[in-house]
């Protein structure tokens, strides 16, 4: 059993690596030719047909049990705030990431998410969920942290520095690599770092809902199903050829099986349930464990090659925000 006050901490962990696994096999289903919009209609969809039916037994045995505290009701506010919230976290944050990653490499995809930290506290300071110190030696930290991960992502765009073999030398996902100019490079990195600060603004508008509305399961399975709902709409505009929504028993359907039990249900249920326990600002803090563990497994898994000169920037922003 881990202690409660540990809890967070181990959650924070597990969803880096979770974040991790959705990095590698996502580039991997993109490399194989899935449309990502059908892709994310589809992650959406399967993480509603789990979510949902144990959002509604949850909310079932509540009400058949004595509690001190009634159950939240789904006013039609809250509806039209979840409507909105999925457009948000699902819909535009999904699909321009994901649009993003296929004109990068999975190790770029983790590195956008070390600007999640500074976009999320500066959303959180606006909102006065967290406070800064600028004389303190924590405040100051703090700041210049943030700064360092910006720099240190914004790094991949202009200069890689030279590269080692991969780990494997006949990788599992491994598919036939792609040129890519370094326009539609540049133009993915910053993409991804426009769908990391929408996240971030998830993750902090997560705080006030779930005082709003504490059933976390039911606000997660809400919002995925709006998300797919959402989705769908935009797949259908962009692919028209059905027959291309056709799945097989391959890269594509563990990519989605995986992103939507994983990547996105359990996902946003732990990130919701983690910035309700330590706020917004924690959640985010996590991210450069995640490039750590996508370098090594991108190279292993993808046959990416590895860049040091990237890699010592990201490395010196996590000295300085975490250390």
């Amino acid at each position: 059993m881990v202690d409660g006050t540990k809890r967070p901490y181990v959650v924070a962990v597990a969803i880096q690596v979770i974040y991790t696994g959705l990095f590698v096999v996502s580039k991997a289903a993109f490399d194989s030719g899935i449309n990502t919009y059908v892709f994310i209609f589809y992650r959406l969809t399967a993480a509603t047909a789990l979510l949902l039916p144990l959002a509604l037994i949850s909310s079932c045995r509540r009400r058949s049990t004595t509690m001190a505290t009634p159950e939240p009701t789904m006013s039609c506010r809250l509806v039209f705030k979840l409507f909105l919230y999925a457009l948000l976290g699902n819909t535009f944050t999904l699909n321009v990431y994901n649009g993003s990653l296929k004109q990068t490499s999975a190790t770029v995809g983790s590195a956008a998410t070390n600007s999640m930290p500074v976009a999320t506290f500066l959303l959180a300071l606006l909102l006065r969920m967290e406070a800064v110190k600028v004389r303190s030696r924590s405040g100051l930290g703090k700041l210049v942290g943030v700064a360092l991960c910006v720099a240190g992502v914004l790094v991949i765009a202009f200069y890689a520095g030279p590269s080692i073999r991969p780990l494997a030398h006949h990788p599992i996902f491994a598919h036939k690599p792609h040129s890519v100019s370094n326009s539609a490079w540049i133009r993915g990195t910053f993409l991804l770092l426009l769908a990391c600060a929408t996240w971030s603004l998830w993750i902090v508008l997560q705080v006030p809902l779930l005082k709003e509305y504490p059933n976390k399961l039911m606000a997660t399975a809400m919002q995925c199903l709006f998300g797919a709902l959402q989705s769908f709409v935009v797949a259908v505009v962009v692919e028209r050829d059905f027959a291309k929504w056709k799945l097989g028993l391959d890269i594509g359907l563990l990519a989605i099986l995986y992103s939507a039990f994983l990547g996105t249900g359990a996902l946003m249920y732990l990130q919701a349930w983690c910035a309700e326990m330590k706020g917004p600002l924690f959640v985010a803090m996590w991210s450069p464990l995640a490039l750590v563990f996508t370098i090594v497994c991108s190279s292993f898994f993808l046959g990416e090659a590895v860049h040091l000169g990237r890699q010592k920037v990201y490395y010196l922003a996590f000295r300085v925000a975490y250390f």
